[in-house]
């Protein structure tokens, strides 16, 4: 037997569902499209020294950009640096997300509270923590020498490596727990199907596992890209002034230089540059397992 809901009451709580919808769509609107219309607007100023900034309509701060092989070189980096930590996230993430999707342990919990405990300590911390553990003098070095395996300090801090280390413990958490949410809600028996009918563990995880997660697999990539994208504590603690990333490029514009025009140019750079980077690859990975 089926019961019908009223139109009535069906109307009700659809126009409820809109109310309840409307305090957080305005708080959007006015807390993030507000900041970046100020800093579209902030962007097309010139900059004075000594006069700080110089109403205008102009495009000298993006030709500037574009046009200085620093700045390029950057944002060059920058993506790179994202990209590499996505992918390392991913191919460390998905078997450890797999493993406590699947676990009927009682020690499971546990293993969660492992994987979220680093994200109760902030970035600058962590970063922190990697310094005493990368320094000439650090745990890493003096365990390596203490066996003997080197004779002198091995030069981690202030490379690419270390913000790579970095930032994919930061940002690894996320995507354990996007994936494992979305492969817990994958039926087991897919998986006994396709191993009933000859496939071995390769072509299950290619053809059943991989295009029913892929929803998990985005999500947990643009999450992870855009973390990596806008990176400013391990990139100043790990990287040093002389590995620049955008997101401490921003600040130096803004704090040190007072280059506000400027700053506010790199800021709607950087955010147009992930934005299209995270579109253009869903579509390419949506077309693919369409």
């Amino acid at each position: 037997m089926t019961t019908t809901v009223p139109e009535p009451v069906a109307g009700a709580r659809t126009g409820l569902a809109g109310a309840l919808v409307v305090p957080a769509t305005l708080f959007v609107a006015i807390g993030l499209l507000g900041p970046i219309a100020i800093l579209f607007r902030y962007s097309l100023n010139q900059f004075i020294p000594g006069q700080f900034m110089v109403d205008g309509l102009v495009i000298d701060n993006y030709v500037k950009f574009f046009t200085d092989s620093y700045y390029l070189n950057v944002l060059a980096r920058t993506v790179k640096v994202a990209v590499i930590c996505t992918v390392v996230c991913l191919i460390m993430g998905f078997p450890l997300a797999y493993v406590l999707a699947r676990m009927e342990s009682r020690f499971k919990n546990l293993l969660i509270m492992l994987v979220v405990l680093p994200l109760f300590v902030g970035n600058a911390v962590r970063a922190a923590g990697w310094m005493t553990a990368f320094g000439s003098r650090g745990a890493l070095n003096a365990s390596l020498m203490g066996l003997g395996l080197i004779d002198q300090p091995l030069e981690i801090m202030y490379t690419e490596n270390a913000v790579l280390i970095g930032i994919i413990a930061v940002n690894l958490p996320f995507m354990v727990l996007t994936l494992q949410s979305v492969i817990e809600g994958i039926p087991r028996n897919v998986e006994e199907a396709a191993f009933s009918l000859g496939a071995g563990p390769a072509a299950m995880f290619r053809r059943v596992l991989w295009p029913l997660a892929l929803p998990g697999i985005l999500a947990g990539t643009i999450l992870t890209f855009i973390l990596a994208m806008n990176a400013y504590a391990t990139p100043v603690l790990l990287g040093g002034p002389k590995f620049q990333m955008m997101g401490p490029l921003v600040y130096g514009q803004f704090a040190q230089q007072n280059n506000w025009p400027f700053g506010g140019a790199i800021s709607f750079i950087l955010m147009t540059a992930t934005i299209l980077l995270t579109v253009a690859a869903n579509l390419i990975v949506q077309r693919r397992y369409r």
